[in-house]
């Protein structure tokens, strides 16, 4: 359970599996309950609720995704380098599909940075440079940060989230846009 009313199958339009209401009538929605503290799947059976308007989106990924999406990666990534038939292989560099593209860059320290991005965009390598230069630069000289764990950091954070608005307003990545 996911806390959040998704569409589980089907597809209309741009609204696609995994996406989930964020808004009903316009009114952001909290987990399943509608603007009114009523829950979203009740208002939708009921039809004294209609004319209602669903927006759908990509909802925020919690902790616990992103923990689990990064063990997920870590697994394939390793079983990857060991069924590679290329000798020596550092594992997943990039992965892509029809909807996304999945880039990572392991540092020599064995630390994995990786990007989840349109399919579309290319060339994220410097992109995963300049986040690996941030947690140098705000993570690994906070004497409160400890190896392995959660990075909280207030500075890597508003740095990332600037570095990320630079490439989202970039046409194309390039070192130049980055810096």
């Amino acid at each position: 359970d996911t806390g959040r009313v998704l569409v589980k199958f089907g597809e209309l339009g741009t609204i696609k599996p995994g996406y989930s209401v964020i808004a009903v009538n316009r009114q952001p929605v909290t987990g399943t309950m509608g603007p009114t503290e009523r829950p979203i799947v009740e208002m939708i059976n009921d039809p004294e609720c209609y004319p209602l308007s669903l927006t759908f989106g990509k909802g925020k990924v919690g902790a616990n995704e992103k923990l689990m999406l990064a063990s997920m990666f870590h697994s394939l990534f390793a079983i990857s380098s060991k069924i590679s038939p290329i000798e020596g292989s550092s594992g997943i560099q990039q992965l892509i599909t029809d909807e996304f593209s999945l880039d990572c860059f392991q540092t020599i320290t064995g630390v994995k940075f990786f990007v989840i991005v349109d399919h579309k965009q290319t060339a994220c390598e410097p992109l995963l440079h300049r986040i690996y230069e941030l947690y140098t630069d705000f993570v690994l000289k906070n004497p409160f940060y400890l190896i392995d764990m959660p990075i909280r950091c207030d500075l890597f954070d508003q740095n990332l989230k600037r570095v990320i608005e630079q490439v989202e307003r970039a046409s194309a990545y390039s070192s130049a846009t980055l810096a």
